[in-house]
């Protein structure tokens, strides 16, 4: 009936069919052994209630197209006939009286319920996963280019199957297969997941061996990391056993953790369930004391929490201030200090109590710091331009305020750039602080701006420019600029999608008591665009239309 395999466990050679039959033989004897027995009659009640439903289930199975084609299935019967035999000897011990005391008998009887229960679980999965139906097209049908395909698919399909079925050190044995296949073909993996697999690993994630825990997380980061498995993982309910990993996991096992919530956290309905489930401060101590690449994903999870307004107050109870400023001082990573800095800018978007920490904590300086990189990043001055009403002009000054938005305006991003403009229209709340703003060089760098791609950007340094030529230090600065007019001017384009035009508008009037911006401004069209824009009521527009004619008027009666 076997054979050895060489590490002297006997293999059974005997065919599926050969199984059925010795387990449809077993039945009868263990239901007729069991309903003997006097004693504990309790669980001998239980036992006998699903030794019945046994015959059921080797019946689904049998009658399954592809019975006797799948490994699975033969182990399965093996499995259903070892606690028969089981069952029997248990009886028969209980009968004769021949145990070592009640206890362990006891003891003995419960085991044997959980295999049944086991049995029945798994014989129903083995019909539920549709593994049986992998089974396999005949070769002549699929074609040898295809074979290989076919074959590889069908132990996919086994593979994650095994995660569902049997005690858990064979499924230990799936796990470390899955995870060498995944380190090969990935795509291959994720095109057979189904979500039955996923919540058999999401309940290997609370499985007692670290080991088994370990390598359960790396396969699901990967799963998340796919962004095509999102919403299976978070209904499955995977966010507590992540967060039970990042609290007290292995090194490798709190960094995938940690990473899986990143990815998972871009929702906000996610990420306020993580809020929920207790995340929020392991993620603030993984962000304290992790290494790098674990430290990143928490700060970029934490900056994704922040987005949602609801929980913003909460974060901040929970110390995540002090935290992200200390992160932008001494972060390991590049990646940690942008993320602290989009925290930040998020906690600071709309509170001004958490403005006013930011600023207690000293985070203006430490966004000021920040900002002297080579490629100063947007988060770190969105959050600059939030918090610079929280704050004296005086204060401002003295840490170096200026000096980084003309870095800024010099060396950023488009977006970078866009923000500092945003914080100068804060700012110059007051001619001192314009002139201010003027001296520091910030006039031509907006000028240029205009000339942007972005509409948002245009606007926002029209926006600037409009405040600034309020004073005649600044006016004359933009009127020396050989650049200022003719950019302006196009911003009077009436299409809606231009939203510069008002601001193009009052400083094109500020700009038209010089005579020679008069005639740059006729000469590139400004009186055709006027027109149409005092027909849209736009403020300024008819006022300096009447203006530019007048001076073209004056100017054709001189040449006379």
């Amino acid at each position: 009936m076997g054979e050895d395999t060489g590490n002297g466990v006997l293999a059974d050679t005997r065919t599926a069919e050969e199984c059925l039959l010795h387990a449809q033989e077993l039945v009868p004897m263990a239901l007729a052994k069991a309903r003997e027995v006097k004693g504990f009659p309790g669980r001998w009640k239980m036992i006998i209630s699903k030794l019945e439903q046994i015959p059921s289930r080797l019946s689904d199975l049998s009658s399954h197209p592809c019975f006797s084609k799948n490994t699975l299935c033969k182990e399965q019967l093996q499995a259903v006939s070892r606690t028969l035999k089981e069952a029997i000897e248990l009886a028969d011990l209980c009968l004769k009286e021949k145990y070592e005391g009640k206890l362990k008998m006891q003891s003995d009887l419960d085991a044997l319920s959980g295999k049944l229960d086991l049995n029945l679980r798994d014989c129903g999965l083995l019909i539920k996963t549709g593994v049986l139906g992998e089974a396999t097209l005949p070769l002549s049908v699929v074609g040898p280019s295809s074979e290989s395909e076919t074959a590889s698919y069908s132990h996919l399909k086994e593979l994650l199957a095994r995660l569902q079925i049997g005690h858990l050190e064979a499924k230990h044995k799936a796990l470390d297969s899955l995870v060498e296949v995944m380190k090969e073909d990935e795509k291959s993996v994720l095109s057979v997941m189904g979500r039955s697999n996923i919540a058999a690993l999401v309940q290997l994630l609370t499985a007692t061996s670290p080991r088994i825990r370990e390598k359960t997380v790396t396969v699901i980061c990967s799963l998340a990391e796919s962004g095509s498995c999102e919403s299976w993982l978070v209904s499955e309910g995977v966010l507590p056993p992540l967060i039970r990993l990042v609290e007290s996991g292995s090194t490798i096992g709190k960094e995938k953790a940690t990473i899986s919530l990143q990815r998972l956290s871009m929702t906000a309905e996610t990420a306020r369930a993580i809020v929920g489930h207790g995340g929020v401060r392991p993620l603030i101590e993984i962000c304290r004391t992790g290494d790098s690449v674990s430290q990143a994903a928490a700060a970029s999870t934490l900056k994704n929490i922040s987005a949602v307004p609801e929980v913003r107050q909460l974060l901040a109870e929970e110390g995540i201030i002090k935290v992200m400023i200390n992160l932008l001082d001494c972060g390991i990573l590049l990646g940690s200090k942008e993320y602290a800095a989009e925290c930040l800018q998020n906690l600071t978007a709309s509170n001004e109590n958490l403005r006013r920490s930011v600023v207690s904590e000293g985070g203006i300086q430490s966004l000021l710091v920040y900002l002297d990189g080579p490629l100063p990043q947007e988060s770190a001055v969105g959050a600059l331009r939030n918090l610079v009403g929280s704050v004296s002009m005086e204060m401002l000054m003295s840490l170096g305020f200026l000096p980084r938005l003309v870095h800024v305006l010099k060396s950023g991003s488009l977006g970078a750039q866009q923000a500092a403009a945003s914080a100068i229209c804060r700012v110059c709340s007051s001619n001192e602080m314009k002139k201010l703003v003027g001296e520091a060089g910030c006039i031509a760098l907006l000028i240029r701006m205009l000339e942007a791609k972005s509409n948002s950007a245009r606007e926002v340094a029209a926006q600037a420019l409009s405040s600034l030529v309020t004073i005649s230090q600044n006016c004359r600065e933009v009127k020396k600029d050989d650049k200022s007019v003719p950019n302006l001017v196009q911003l009077l384009d009436p299409s809606p999608q231009n939203t510069a035009k008002k601001y193009a508008v009052s400083c094109l009037a500020s700009l038209s008591s010089s005579k020679k911006c008069k005639k740059l401004m006729i000469s590139y069209g400004a009186i055709g665009y006027l027109k149409k824009l005092s027909e849209m009521e736009v403020p300024g527009a008819k006022k300096l239309l009447e203006r530019l004619e007048r001076g073209k008027l004056r100017s054709l009666f001189s040449r006379k």
